[in-house]
């Protein structure tokens, strides 16, 4: 694959460290559906494409996050957005009195919950599958969490940093952001994150953190058309 593998994240992800989730695929991949939406073609072919829509399940959708994602085809419905890639070589510091805890299975209805009522992005059942979690709690009950998603060689993705409502301004999400991106950075990985680029604030906790803008990539979401029989 020519390029920088960060345009391309899914497919890299797909094709080296998370090859697992779909050892198959030839022309395009995603991840099971209970694990994400994420999916991405080889290239812009029109076998690739075809091969692409193809992973689009019934009542549900996918999501390409790339440079220049292909156009949708007929009977497939698309919308998109820009969005920031950040990398950080370093991170800032900053006081630590919660205790992170990591998460795995026995939490993964916890994890869900949360992901819902927050919405830091496409969470399923067994997202926690995708890379390590950490968690704050206050007594049994998970009030915040960060873990990884996208994984390539060199490159990990920090994601689903959510926090309850009832719990926000306590600096949760920028404590466990810091514990997931120095771990990165101590195995010789990069960490790396995407944020809509109309999200001024995330942005800006980001900078503080020590995170740069890399690129601008899209996020486009596939669906089929029902109208189209």
């Amino acid at each position: 694959m020519s390029g920088h593998p960060l345009d391309k994240p899914i497919w890299t992800a797909l094709q080296t460290r998370q090859a697992h989730f779909d050892p198959k695929g030839k022309l395009a991949r995603r991840f099971p559906l209970d694990v994400s939406p994420l999916a991405a073609a080889q290239n812009r072919t029109p076998a690739a494409i075809a091969a692409l829509t193809d992973l689009i399940p019934s009542g549900d959708d996918i999501s390409l996050l790339e440079l220049a994602p292909p156009g949708p085809p007929a009977g497939v419905i698309a919308t998109t957005a820009p969005v920031f890639q950040m990398t950080a070589t370093s991170l800032s510091r900053g006081r630590q009195d919660s205790k992170l805890e990591p998460l795995g299975d026995t939490d993964a209805a916890e994890m869900l919950a949360l992901a819902l009522l927050t919405r830091p992005g496409p969470f399923r059942t067994r997202t926690h599958m995708l890379g390590r979690f950490l968690g704050i709690r206050d007594g049994s009950r998970l009030v915040a969490m960060a873990g990884e998603r996208l994984q390539t060689d060199g490159f990990i993705e920090i994601s689903a940093v959510c926090t309850h409502p009832d719990y926000r301004g306590r600096g949760y999400g920028a404590a466990l952001m810091r514990a997931v991106g120095e771990r990165i950075l101590a195995e010789g990985a990069t960490p790396f994150l995407h944020t809509y680029a109309s999200n001024t604030g995330a942005i800006g906790l980001y900078r503080v953190l020590g995170f740069d803008v890399r690129r601008e990539v899209v996020h486009a979401v596939w669906k089929r058309d029902a109208s189209v029989i």
